[in-house]
């Protein structure tokens, strides 16, 4: 605020100059002309002796520290109205009190106040300043406005009171001469009671009103009472304490009667420099909303800053009928949040991942390191792939799984004498082709071991297949060669159709001979597995965030989802957060394939992690990241999207079954409920089971998890009428008690074949008996006689297979059928005979038909049960 004089002052405040170099007298400024400059503090100190003169306190009025707002709300509620009785109205009151108090009285904010804060203060009290200069300008410019206003209000006035007297002159010459002499009655008060008196002279009928009657003219008394204002006005005029109200409330001054309500006590008066600048809005406020793949209303109306209702409402309008939680697919979305004028943008589902990609990428130009290569064990079923790594390992790991097969991955590092080797042992059934092939894609080395008595097998070839496709190097590896009938040349010779060539024979293909059980060749198949890694020169950062993929999970009572993960780039830590597929948590405890504690774990390390939000899927992609917030919201929209993927594939197997069951007959369901102890062995046997569909009966998995059966378990059987599958697993009381009671179909399993076989002889006892025809005979039409007993008989010759009594025949017309029907004459000469077989003639009458024609056929045909496979 700049400096200005006395005068000025006096005019903006508008007060007379007189009253205003007294007051500066009294507050102790030594200023008696009326050209003196005032400074900010001069204004100041006057500020405050007037502020004292009316008793009130410099800190109350500036320092503010507790503000208490009381409000109270009186409602009525009407009850519904009773026969008999009236509404019933109840009254409800609501009392609010609030309590603000300044933040820096509070102990650990004023506690905190330095330097930077001394700054923020300063740059108010300049704010401030200028906020008060400005309103200083604004007061004068008022005062000008006023001036112009009271003007023009006096032309009125005037206008006014010329039309007064002009109305005054046209009544008296109406008026009668005795009407002038006779004086005017006085009125009688309004309480008085009304006395009896002469009845006055009527008047003229229907006085008409003046033809034009001048803008601002008012009825009578209202001179008078303007004259009276007017006189208020100038004997308020003088009065000091009214001044000093103007001067200290300026725009808070009440202008109707010039007086004041007392202020609270401890309520301070908020002065012009401590207003705030906050202004409503007078346009609406446009967001730019980012819209996803799919969201649901509610999400959609609170990124617009609107309620649900209103989202519905425009739904409606463009001919959606839709709930608060349904979920609306971008493009209606984006027309949504257009309709209602914000502005849309289509986010990408994949914003997040890649900027913690991007992070990624930045962080893994620290320096790479050497690490262990991971070596994927793969090969046909029973082909001694856990033993040969049994033996490496010195345990016995075969004897631990169920019917000596492997169930799930197992990972293991071995430290031998020529470094270490990560080793994964893969299921080698067929029901685990997923699972072979998730161990090629995280695998530098695939090892395939091949039976020497039993040679390339099916599952053989598969392996080879998924090493190819990773782009994995082989080293074969022939076991059992202790047998006495291994021929190794054989299994060469079946492998190179393969394309799988040894070096001895020109290829790039080590094969190295073994006996697991004997030991042998153990030595040069670890050196085989590292000449390789050399080769393939395996590197990996050390110093950056872990990542890498889930080997297996699953569900342990007391220490909640496992997961098995390979570390593949990084370090990962106890207490770092991980995100795995749609899972997240902190590593609470890290374990090694030895059930050994671990603090942290390198690249190509196979660990156990607990500390996860559920149990993973096998197959998917951790990492360790640092924002936790991006990670829940990256997690929530892979289970949102698995959950809508979810719901679109029922709705298309729904729509599939509609047109399935259109002109055919109805199929029968299988329902099966799934539980399995790790997610792979579950994924394993649910793509099993599942592809043991036929035309007639379909095999739907409507429920699995990792984990023991539970009684919602049961009951999801008992609705749905399916069959409960515990898979190395076993119910728990409640659920046993359930299953006794109501008598659902429970089986209990080990080896994932016994399940897939039983679940075949299930099929085929819920088959009815299926029939297809097969042609027995065929005979060619060579002359037609007449008989007088059976109508038209056909002189056949049989040119394929035989034909017999008692069995449907076609009639075919130049390969085209034109009846089917019964044999009612079968004879060779005249003798009626059971069969007639191919190259021999015979005579044969159609039932009921007549129009056989030399050159046709006669199909003879039966109907063979078909047995299901």
């Amino acid at each position: 605020m700049s400096d200005v004089t006395v005068r000025q002052l006096a005019g903006i405040v508008g007060i007379p100059l007189d009253r205003l170099l007294h007051q500066l007298g009294d507050a102790g400024l030594q200023i008696s002309d009326a050209d003196d400059v005032l400074s900010d503090a001069e204004k100041m100190k006057l500020l405050n002796h007037l502020r004292q003169s009316h008793g009130k306190v410099q800190e109350s009025v500036t320092e503010p520290k507790r503000v208490t707002l009381q409000r109270r709300s009186v409602t009525e509620l009407k009850q519904g109205t009773v026969p008999g009785k009236g509404a019933k109205t109840i009254s409800v009151e609501v009392r609010k009190k609030r309590t603000y108090v300044k933040r820096s009285e509070l102990p650990e904010t004023s506690e905190r106040l330095s330097e930077a804060e001394q700054a923020r203060r300063a740059l108010e009290e300049q704010q401030q300043r200028e906020l008060a200069e400005q309103e200083a300008r604004r007061q004068q410019e008022e005062m000008l406005r006023q001036q112009a206003a009271e003007e023009e209000r006096r032309k009125q006035e005037e206008a006014a009171r010329t039309a007064e007297e002009r109305l005054r002159r046209e009544e008296a010459e109406r008026r009668t001469p005795a009407e002038r002499e006779a004086p005017a009655p006085k009125p009688a008060p309004a309480a008085a009671p009304s006395a009896p008196r002469p009845a006055p002279e009527p008047r003229p009928a229907a006085p008409r009103p003046p033809a034009a009657k001048p803008r601002g003219e008012a009825p009578r008394g209202y001179v008078a009472e303007r004259e009276a204002e007017a006189r208020g006005e100038k004997r308020g005029a003088g009065l000091s304490r009214k001044d000093e109200y103007r001067e200290l409330l300026g725009d808070d001054f009440r202008k109707g009667g010039g007086k004041k309500k007392k202020p609270r006590l401890g309520r301070p008066m908020v002065m012009p420099e401590q207003k705030h600048g906050f202004e409503r809005p007078t346009a609406p406020i446009v967001y730019e909303v980012a819209v996803p793949e799919s969201i649901t209303v509610s999400d959609l109306a609170q990124r617009m800053s609107v309620k649900g209702i209103e989202v519905i409402k425009a739904l409606m309008k463009m001919g959606v009928m839709a709930t608060i939680n349904q979920v609306l697919d971008q493009e209606t979305a984006i027309l949504v949040v257009e309709e209602m004028g914000h502005k849309a943008t289509a986010q990408r589902e994949d914003d997040l991942e890649a900027e913690i990609m991007a992070n990624l990428a930045a962080e893994a130009e620290a320096p790479h390191l050497p690490r262990p290569p991971v070596v994927t064990i793969m090969g046909h079923v029973d082909h001694g792939k856990t033993s040969l790594l049994d033996y490496i390992r010195k345990s016995r790991v075969a004897a631990g799984e169920a019917g000596g097969i492997t169930q799930h991955i197992g990972a293991y590092q071995v430290k031998t004498d020529h470094g270490s080797i990560t080793f994964l042992d893969t299921p080698g059934h067929a029901a685990f082709t997923a699972m072979r092939a998730r161990g090629a894609k995280v695998t530098d080395i695939v090892v395939l071991v091949v039976a020497a008595d039993d040679g390339v097998m099916p599952q053989t070839k598969e392996a080879v297949e998924h090493s190819r496709a990773a782009g994995v190097p082989l080293v074969v590896a022939m076991n059992k060669m202790d047998k006495a009938d291994a021929d190794p040349d054989r299994v060469k010779q079946e492998l190179v159709g393969l394309n799988v060539v040894p070096e001895e024979w020109g290829g790039d293909v080590q094969f190295v001979p073994v006996s697991a059980k004997a030991g042998t060749g153990i030595d040069a198949l670890l050196d085989a597995i590292l000449v390789q890694a050399e080769v393939l020169e395996l590197q990996a950062p050390a110093d950056i965030p872990a990542t890498g993929v889930v080997l297996e999970s699953k569900l342990e009572k007391g220490r909640g989802p496992v997961a098995d993960i390979l570390i593949q780039r990084g370090t990962l830590r106890k207490g770092d957060f991980l995100l795995c597929g749609k899972e997240i948590g902190r590593v609470r405890a890290m374990f090694n394939e030895n059930g050994k504690p671990l603090k942290e774990a390198g690249p190509s390390a196979p660990i156990e992690v607990l500390g996860l939000s559920g149990a993973p899927d096998a197959g998917d992609e951790f990492i360790v990241v640092a924002d936790e917030r991006k990670a829940r919201e990256i997690a929530m929209h892979r289970e949102e999207k698995l959950r809508t993927t979810k719901l679109a594939a029922q709705q298309a197997a729904k729509l599939e079954d509609v047109f399935s069951l259109m002109g055919s007959e109805e199929t029968i369901d299988l329902n099966l409920v799934i539980k399995a102890d790790v997610q792979g062995s579950l994924e394993a046997l649910r793509s099993a089971l599942t592809e043991l569909s036929t035309d007639k009966v379909k095999v739907r998995v409507i429920g699995g998890g990792v984990g023991g059966i539970s009684e919602t378990d049961a009951n999801l059987a008992l609705a749905s009428s399916a069959i409960l599958i515990g898979f190395n697993v076993r119910a728990d009381g409640s659920a046993r008690k359930l299953i006794e009671e109501r008598g659902i179909d429970l089986h209990y399993y080990s080896v994932i074949y016994n399940a897939i076989d039983e679940v075949k002889k299930s099929i085929s006892g819920m088959l009815e008996p299926e029939f297809k025809e097969q042609i027995v005979g065929i005979a060619q039409v060579r002359d037609v006689f007449r008989s007088s007993k059976f109508g038209t008989v056909a002189g056949c010759l049989v040119v394929e297979g035989h034909v017999r009594r008692n069995l449907p025949i076609r009639v075919l017309r130049e390969n085209v059928v034109i009846f089917e029907g019964q044999l009612e004459s079968l004879r060779r000469f005249k003798d009626d005979v059971n069969e007639v077989k191919s190259g021999m003639e015979c005579g044969i009458a159609v039932k009921n038909y007549n129009d056989v024609r030399e050159g046709d056929q006669i199909e003879v045909f039966e109907k063979v049960q078909v047995v299901p496979h």
